[in-house]
């Protein structure tokens, strides 16, 4: 792979980092955030990890060569499906404070829009609670994103046989949507045999060009909001200090 082309931060030397740095080429970086969970009987637990990965790259291949990838945090607040054993959790303080670490991480390399892209419902009420004050210290453009929130209820009607709703529904836990996207993009993580022998039936409904069609729509927008955060029609509002 050219240096010029890399989309992950990670297979860079700080020369090439550092060039293209310097040179303006560089105007995005998307931090994926996930969890290693349980996933029902059928897929690995890996899988949100693995998908808002997959989201990540594609965005970053359209991008190429303005945004890089940093693969750097794998696990999030999963306590609540601890009862399971492999499940591995962090502190909700814990996520956020490696979060809130490599975000400044980004913001000291030379970022200035940053798109911390999340794969879990976890993680979601914890972020959420304290990104004001992220704001207000770091002044950047620093979004927080689950990448199924650019999909409308028009799409969940459209493609999911389930029936499951926005935003109530989704992504579902290992259900029609988190197989379908497996499925598609890396059914090696799909247990066939566990998928239609288990007691909830509706992971069973999903078919990998549910999940070709998904991810394409979701790509496809996801795409854009990075575009339009590059551009400067997108910004993050750092809320007023109180007086």
């Amino acid at each position: 792979m050219n240096p010029q082309e890399e989309i992950y931060l990670h297979k860079l030397t700080r020369r090439e980092f550092r060039q293209r740095m310097q040179s303006g080429q560089l105007q995005a970086c998307i931090l994926p955030v996930a969890a290693v969970e349980q996933h029902l009987e059928h897929l690995a637990m890996e899988h949100d990890w693995r998908s808002v990965n997959e989201v990540a790259r594609r965005v970053a291949q359209r991008l190429r060569p303005r945004v890089l990838v940093a693969q750097a945090l794998m696990v999030g607040v999963s306590e609540h499906h601890m009862v399971h054993p492999g499940t591995l959790s962090l502190r909700p303080g814990t996520f956020l404070a490696v979060v809130w670490d490599l975000v400044d991480s980004l913001i000291r390399a030379g970022f200035s829009n940053i798109l911390v892209l999340n794969g879990h419902g976890g993680n979601i009420a914890p972020a959420r609670a304290v990104w004001d004050q992220l704001l207000r210290q770091t002044w950047r453009n620093v979004h927080f994103l689950s990448y199924w929130d650019v999909l409308t209820q028009d799409d969940a009607r459209e493609l999911l046989r389930s029936g499951h709703r926005l935003p109530e529904d989704l992504p579902g836990h290992a259900q029609e949507f988190e197989t379908a996207i497996a499925l598609a993009a890396f059914p090696e993580n799909v247990r066939q045999e566990a998928l239609t022998d288990q007691k909830d039936p509706t992971p069973a409904l999903a078919s990998p060009q549910t999940g070709q069609e998904l991810l394409q729509r979701i790509v496809d927008r996801l795409t854009e909001y990075v575009k339009q955060m590059i551009s400067g029609d997108r910004v993050a509002p750092v809320p007023p200090y109180h007086p």
